[in-house]
């Protein structure tokens, strides 16, 4: 499920898996909509840093592209039954390799008002992390491994 550097005109969702660089000003930028005042938008960046592992110079990250597609869309038709005055919702994730400083996951929301569209941005990006299919091996000075904070999988309703 590879997104294209624009999303598609129809709909109201872009949501995708990636290998190329993530789009935060045109996500940005297309989920601004006429009936919405609010738009917030959360980008996951490449530290370089993790828990016990100091200085990363490299995450790369693997999907169960066909799991992830099937969940990502999960997230948006529950996140639109939690506020259903949302109007343009992003969630987008890089897989491959990703240096320092890099965007690895992409959270925008737009609602009429700021206290839905925060906390709509939060539960997405939350439940993103804890229910799409989406593993890191982190490299840093020490050595290359998986990342240590990884969780079972959990269902989107959870």
């Amino acid at each position: 499920m590879q997104v294209a550097a624009l999303p598609r005109p129809d709909g109201a969702d872009w949501l995708g898996l990636t290998t190329s660089a993530l789009p935060l000003a045109d996500a940005s930028s297309w989920a601004v909509s006429p009936g919405c005042g609010a738009v917030v938008l959360f980008a996951g960046t490449v530290r370089d840093h993790a828990e016990g592992r100091p200085g990363v110079t490299l995450l790369e990250y693997e999907a169960y592209e066909e799991h992830a597609s099937t969940r990502l869309s999960a997230i948006a038709a529950e996140a639109r039954l939690r506020w259903p005055e949302m109007g343009r919702l992003v969630l987008l994730h890089r897989i491959g390799p990703l240096a320092v400083t890099e965007v690895s996951v992409l959270a925008v929301v737009s609602t009429p008002h700021r206290p839905e569209a925060f906390e709509a941005a939060r539960w997405c990006i939350d439940t993103l992390k804890a229910t799409v299919p989406i593993w890191k091996r982190e490299s840093w000075a020490g050595g290359t491994d998986w990342g240590t904070c990884a969780a079972p999988v959990a269902d989107v309703r959870s």
